[in-house]
């Protein structure tokens, strides 16, 4: 009677290893699309964070003086 084994096969093993392709592929698309959106939503939402907080509690700066 053949009792199997637990050590995985070498095609099953190199089957879960990502390829080159693979590798540029995901590359490319954390370089081009994923970052560039991601950095453009961080700027906006610090630009959207500091317009509300100067709309309720001012522009910087020294109080004006009235004339």
């Amino acid at each position: 009677m053949a009792t199997p084994t637990s050590e995985p096969r070498a095609p099953e093993a190199r089957a879960d290893r990502p390829t080159r392709r693979a590798e540029l592929l995901a590359f490319l698309t954390l370089a081009v699309l994923i970052w560039p959106v991601l950095s453009v939503a961080v700027v906006g939402g610090y630009g959207f964070l500091v317009w509300m907080w100067q709309l309720v509690f001012g522009p910087p700066g020294p109080p004006g003086v009235s004339h």
